[in-house]
């Protein structure tokens, strides 16, 4: 179970960093001309996106940086339950833009968030 976790979490933080760190460096105009499909950022103003890259970016960390150098290692599971609760608010984005496809989406990385807290709180990290 142990190594599935991990797994799981490289996954998920990879693909944070990579959202993240898109959203930190790159223009809304570039952004956008990258991921095509993301209609919310419409919605937010260019702070606003910047502070969404870096809840991605620090979550990612969380998921593996505590685990990989042992030390604070509640903070793994802690930084998936922050990260289910953003993915929450993305799925009320897509519900609220009728971006049902998306909101699917959201809703897995939602369950995989939920998914790895549980995981974490009941096993160790190490």
């Amino acid at each position: 179970m142990n190594t599935t976790l991990w797994i799981i979490t490289g996954l998920a933080a990879t693909a944070y960093l990579a959202g993240g760190a898109t959203l930190l460096l790159a223009s809304r105009q570039r952004y956008r001309a990258l991921a095509a499909s993301q209609h919310w950022v419409d919605d937010f103003g260019d702070g606003q996106l910047k502070v969404i890259g870096a809840i991605k970016l620090a979550g990612a960390i969380g998921l593996v940086l505590p685990g990989l150098l042992g030390v604070a290692p509640v903070l793994t599971p802690v930084a998936a339950c922050g990260l289910a609760l953003f993915m929450a608010g993305a799925a009320t984005t897509r519900f609220r833009r009728g971006e049902w496809l998306y909101l699917a989406g959201d809703i897995v990385f939602l369950g995989v968030f939920v998914l790895l807290a549980w995981g974490r709180f009941q096993l160790p990290v190490g």
